[in-house]
């Protein structure tokens, strides 16, 4: 087990949090969590963010019911990034997909 205060925050106190379908290895989005919203989510066993567009801890479902229950979670081997593998009640995405990822291919010929 891995000690928390090992984990390293950029200088605006965020990690980047890589939210994985526990089920299906499925990339379901890329968010930022701060000290705060980790204890929460530790506390709770759900996603709590911290929203750098609206400057606010957002637990994720609150407003949706699309609640994504922590199954694991775990740092990077530099422990500046989380994966934290979720089971999800509904689209992860606030445009109603399943991924935040779904869509927006970008061509890679130029």
């Amino acid at each position: 087990m891995m000690d928390l205060d090992t984990l390293k925050f950029d200088d605006r106190g965020l990690i980047p949090a890589i939210v994985q379908d526990a089920e299906t290895e499925k990339v379901l989005t890329l968010a930022y969590m701060n000290w705060e919203s980790l204890r929460i989510s530790l506390e709770r066993g759900l996603t709590c963010f911290w929203s750098r567009s609206r400057q606010e801890l957002w637990l994720k479902g609150e407003t949706s019911g699309n609640y994504q229950h922590i199954v694991e979670l775990r740092a990077d081997c530099d422990r500046d990034a989380l994966l934290v593998k979720v089971k999800k009640d509904g689209p992860a995405c606030h445009l109603g997909t399943d991924s935040c990822f779904d869509g927006n291919l970008i061509d890679l010929r130029g």
